[in-house]
């Protein structure tokens, strides 16, 4: 009994060291990783109603539009900054976007990086280390703004994003389309600033609370 007792607890040991090392985020310096450029992704210039109606009749084609975007850190002045997109010098993004009918989560995430960071100009795909789903926001309906819940009486949602973990390795390249910027942001930075990131961005430092950040210093 003593014997199994001891298992049982050096088991639980191990389990315990696990999680905690699963819940510890490294992260490198930004002079670590490289920036290029290459060709210009091309945006749609569409009104309010112009979106409406396109997210309607995709909707009537695919039902739930499902999105899913990368929360990546980096390391600056000794402080953990989030990576985000800046797209026509005006409003701020996650890096990531819409999933393709029937694809999974990793896959179109997985993607959706290589195509907007891609870490060669080519775009050959890159296995980004996608780890587990943060958090997860909701649009009741059309014209509604996004909630990080799901009321009971909100029986057909209209659009879903997925927040994933994605932890770097000490060094990468990142290949952005020319018309669009990669900006580190310090996390008290954007940490409840609604008016410039928007809810989901604005709360990305809470959704990492229960992370333990490490600074590698190289």
């Amino acid at each position: 009994m003593g014997d199994l007792h001891m298992g049982v607890e050096a088991e639980a040991i191990n389990d315990s060291s696990s999680d905690n090392h699963s819940k510890r985020v490294d992260i490198y310096p930004l002079s670590c990783y490289y920036f290029g450029s290459k060709e210009a992704i091309v945006f749609k210039d569409e009104t309010l109603s112009d979106r409406i109606n396109r997210m309607k009749s995709n909707y009537a084609a695919y039902g739930l539009r499902t999105s899913v975007e990368a929360v990546i850190l980096v390391e600056l002045f000794k402080h953990p900054h989030l990576l985000l997109l800046q797209v026509r010098n005006s409003f701020f993004k996650l890096p990531g976007g819409r999933l393709r009918p029937g694809e999974s989560d990793i896959d179109g995430l997985n993607r959706k990086l290589s195509r907007k960071l891609s870490a060669s100009e080519d775009g050959n795909e890159t296995e980004w280390q996608v780890g587990e789903c943060l958090g997860m926001w909701w649009r009741h309906d059309f014209e509604t703004l996004m909630y990080p819940y799901l009321p009971s009486k909100a029986k057909k949602p209209k659009e879903c994003t997925k927040l994933f973990l994605v932890r770097l390795p000490e060094s990468q390249k990142f290949i952005l389309p020319k018309n669009l910027k990669l900006l580190a942001v310090p996390l008290r930075q954007v940490h409840e600033n609604h008016k410039t990131y928007g809810p989901i961005i604005s709360g990305v430092p809470q959704l990492l609370s229960k992370f333990t950040i490490n600074i590698v210093d190289i």
